[in-house]
């Protein structure tokens, strides 16, 4: 049964503020400064699990209930989480953060293509010529307008953007195998990635301590991109 046109605009006007907080993300990881991708990843999530916490305490529920999930919720909430930031922070480590992005954000992209294969949907001509326009952008944009060539310098942060791509992309349309799972279980799935984060950091890198305005970056990441963007 269709949607009535009411019915899709406020859904469609909280996914519009989530596109707002996730477009300062580059300039937020650009500002944090040299923390390493495990590091920053792990004290965003950090930052974004308390989040999801105070939205816990608010729901009036015992918070152990928001924890009660289907092993494949929790299985696909960290992979995309944890997934996608971790490789979206190495590639702006390793390439031009313009390029990188750019490259990360062809995510809207893969979700209409993958979106077209699910049940009720359908891949129509334009969906592949917006592919193909899309993709035609990112060669143009990482070999610089020439030949069929680019910096190999940033080949790790080309590579990890697209994986970025890729990962969010198929984040979003699986999630809507679980759409009966409750928002504020996305509380769970900051934690588990901080944790996770930690770890890996712990055991791969050094600790790099931000410097005055780098921890307001790293603070207004796990508020907004990396936090509540989640929970609109």
């Amino acid at each position: 049964m269709m949607r009535s046109a009411s019915n899709q605009r406020q859904p469609t006007a909280i996914g519009f503020t989530a596109i707002l907080m996730w477009a300062t993300l580059a300039l937020l990881t650009k500002f944090s400064g040299t923390v390493p991708p495990f590091q920053l990843t792990a004290m965003s999530f950090t930052i974004a699990f308390l989040i999801g916490i105070v939205t816990w305490i608010h729901d009036g529920n015992n918070p152990i209930n928001h924890l009660k999930l289907p092993k494949a919720v929790w299985e696909l909430g960290i992979t995309g989480l944890f997934g996608y930031h971790f490789f979206y922070f190495m590639a702006l480590r390793n390439a031009p953060v313009v390029e990188a992005s750019l490259i990360a954000y062809l995510w809207p992209l893969l979700i209409v293509l993958f979106s077209a294969l699910l049940p009720g949907e359908q891949l129509r001509w334009f969906h592949v010529l917006g592919a193909i326009a899309g993709f035609t952008g990112a060669a143009l944009l990482i070999t610089k307008g020439q030949s069929l060539t680019f910096d190999a310098r940033y080949t790790v942060g080309y590579l990890a953007a697209f994986i970025c791509a890729l990962i969010w992309s198929l984040y979003s349309v699986l999630s809507r195998r679980f759409g009966a799972i409750p928002t504020h279980a996305v509380g769970g799935f900051c934690g588990a990635t901080a944790i996770l984060a930690w770890l890996c950091h712990f055991g791969f890198e050094s600790t790099v301590l931000p410097s005055g305005w780098e921890w307001v970056a790293i603070f207004c990441l796990g508020l907004g991109p990396v936090g509540l963007a989640f929970f609109t």
